[in-house]
């Protein structure tokens, strides 16, 4: 009785320490990712300024030099630690995700396994989507819109220029990948909903009127105070939730699919059996 007693915990210590070794190399992962990407730290900064001259020459400035300030002197330093914790996330998330899935995996089933796989292939390629659509889309845009309301000066008119600040531009780029980020998830999670049972597709294409309303209402929450991000947002995300609509119905024929295989095969075992007593 003791000995039973004895052996209950050790599951829990063994799930313990496994969840040790996969936060230990998730972290390792992120903190040798945030070295090197500090290391580049002003070349990445340099790179993420490049939407902003693309802005800069479609608004006509191109004989205008690109300048950014910052106007404490710890606040490029705090910069360059965002641009490499940014960085760092980006690189280690394929480390963090495998390890997630890692500690999952053993316990799930062969088929949930088989399931849950193509999402975590999935969600970092549409993140990455998203983010791509930001840098040499919508970035630019944003920025060019920006742009058209300098002045040039003369005649009753003050000059009025541009000059962003280092985190403020930082601030603004990032919000909007993770914004487009994460709305490009949303065909992974109704897929993942429709799987369950949570939602179907009819009840989705029901409430599209209530979607495109909270589409608006999140890209005015997650974006710039702007139209331009703001419609930039909202447009793929309807988009999106159409494409959920599609993925929906095609889990939904898998799973009449497969519920037919099960119920042909139950009926053949059936008679198969029933047959079995007639030739005896």
């Amino acid at each position: 009785m003791s000995r039973d007693i004895e052996d209950r915990p050790q599951p829990l210590i063994e799930h313990l320490i496994e969840l040790r070794t996969r936060l230990m190399w998730a972290v390792g992962a992120f903190f040798v990712a945030f070295l090197v990407c500090f290391y580049f730290a002003k070349q990445l900064f340099n790179l993420l300024v490049l939407p902003f001259k693309w802005a800069v020459s479609w608004a006509g400035l191109s004989h205008r030099n690109v300048e950014l300030i910052y106007t404490a002197p710890q606040e490029f330093f705090f910069t360059q630690i965002k641009v490499a914790m940014f960085g760092a996330l980006v690189i280690a998330f394929p480390v963090i995700a495998s390890q997630v899935y890692r500690f999952v995996a053993p316990g799930l089933y062969k088929n949930e396994r088989a399931a849950f796989l193509p999402f975590l292939v999935a969600s970092p390629l549409l993140f990455l989507l998203g983010g791509a659509l930001v840098y040499f889309f919508f970035t630019p845009m944003v920025m060019w819109f920006f742009l058209a309301m300098e002045q040039g000066g003369g005649e009753g008119q003050v000059a009025i220029q541009l000059l962003p600040k280092v985190s403020e531009y930082l601030s603004l780029i990032m919000s909007l990948v993770f914004a487009f980020g994460l709305v490009f998830q949303l065909p992974v999670i109704t897929t993942l909903l429709a799987r369950v049972g949570f939602v179907t597709s009819q009840g989705l294409a029901e409430k599209r009127k209530y979607a495109i309303v909270i589409a608006f209402v999140v890209a005015a929450v997650l974006t710039p105070p702007d139209p331009v991000s703001q419609i930039g947002l909202a447009l793929p995300a309807i988009l999106l939730y159409e494409i959920s609509i599609y993925t929906a119905r095609i889990v939904e024929r898998r799973r009449a699919a497969e519920a037919l295989e099960r119920e042909a095969a139950s009926e053949q075992e059936s008679s198969s059996e029933t047959a079995d007593p007639a030739k005896g």
